[in-house]
């Protein structure tokens, strides 16, 4: 009967539970928690965090290669490099450029923000644990981009994608909290009370042409960007020409709801306990923390720097927003603008930067494409 008792035990997933198991279902529950009881990008996370469950599971097959039904939301909707572009189609849907084309200068902030992207670069692969891709790979986590981030991972390092895109759906989420501190301590509080003045008001055709323009100019610049702007245009396109109001919706609210369930889950299930539970992993969360609050900190340091030649001052706060987290970054910026002055609006003006920010790093992703792969 003991006997019986234990063949049937050992047939069961209790029996193969591991340390390194219980240790990524914590994680798991962790990121739930944050997105249940914290509201930390619920959408993504929420998903990542039961994905990392059903990863470390035992005897289920979930991921296991041509059977497993993860892997082949895996297979098909990552590695074969389709569900980052739509969600770039989706964000493109609900992109306005208005606050980026009615203050040209400010692009300049969203650019100044992928400092971080290659210092970080740079350091991750003089650290000496990692090859050029993987050093790249890390690198644009200081984007705080998440689907650039897939979409990179996927093509340069794929055994890195779980750990680099939860650092950089991490991060992004972590906004809030990582961002504040680094703003505050290098700003006074007088750069904090600087009040940004009108701009002009961008017609629909200016806003009809743009999407059009950039496509032409980014993709020949950098062709291995083409299948991120593509769809980033094209999306923004669908909103502006107001004649496709039925794909506009379904771009911004359909398709973008289903394919971040297909994102977030087998991203979150890359991340069993014998890939996750090694040194080298530590290293990417640290260097990825490393480049999103120097990419912070440099947007910041760049407006500054342009105030010193300008006439019509920049409030610092906005190079904050210059990182790819829309719209987290500009919400930030604005509640500690109004921290210092309750009458300082500048959510519009900190949209600029953070959008300009997103294509800053797809641009450089596109560099990092075409110089390893």
């Amino acid at each position: 009967m003991d006997s019986s008792f234990a063949m049937l035990y050992k047939t069961t997933g209790f029996f193969y539970i591991t340390p390194g198991m219980l240790l990524m279902w914590l994680i798991g529950l962790t990121l739930i928690y944050l997105a249940i009881a914290k509201d930390y990008e619920p959408l993504l996370l929420l998903p990542i965090g039961f994905g990392i469950l059903l990863a470390n599971f035992p005897l289920t097959s979930l991921m296991h290669p041509d059977v497993g039904l993860i892997w082949k939301f895996y297979h098909y909707g990552i590695a074969w490099k389709i569900i980052p572009p739509l969600i770039f189609l989706g964000l493109g849907a609900l992109t306005d450029f208005g606050p980026m084309l009615a203050n040209p200068r400010l692009i300049f902030l969203g650019a100044g923000a992928q400092v971080g992207v290659y210092i970080t670069f740079f350091t991750a692969s003089a650290v000496g644990y990692f090859t050029l891709p993987e050093a790249a790979t890390i690198g644009i986590i200081g984007g705080a981009d998440g689907p650039t981030t897939i979409f990179l991972a996927s093509k340069l390092a794929p055994q890195l994608l779980g750990s680099c895109a939860v650092a950089a759906y991490s991060y992004m989420a972590l906004v809030p909290i990582i961002q504040p501190p680094i703003m505050r301590l290098l700003t006074t509080e007088a750069e904090r009370k600087i009040r940004m003045k009108k701009v002009k008001k961008i017609s629909a055709k200016e806003k009809l042409w743009f999407p059009l323009v950039a496509t032409f100019l980014i993709i020949l610049l950098i062709p291995a960007a083409a299948p991120l702007i593509a769809m980033f245009m094209l999306g923004n396109l669908f909103r502006e020409s107001g004649v496709v109001d039925r794909l506009t919706k379904a771009s911004q609210n359909e398709l973008m709801n289903i394919v971040t369930i297909f994102l977030g889950l087998p991203v979150g299930a890359t991340m069993n306990a014998d890939a996750f539970l090694r040194k080298e992993v530590l290293f990417i969360f640290g260097l990825g923390l490393v480049a999103f609050m120097i990419s912070t900190a440099s947007g910041i340091l760049i407006a500054k720097f342009m105030n010193l030649f300008s006439k019509n001052k920049i409030n610092p706060l906005l190079g904050a927003a210059g990182v790819s987290a829309v719209p987290m970054a500009a919400r930030v910026v604005h509640k500690e603008g109004l921290k210092a002055d309750k009458k300082n609006y500048l959510l519009m003006y900190a949209m600029g930067p953070n959008i300009a920010g997103v294509i800053g790093t797809v641009i450089a992703s596109g560099v990092f494409l075409t110089l390893l792969s």
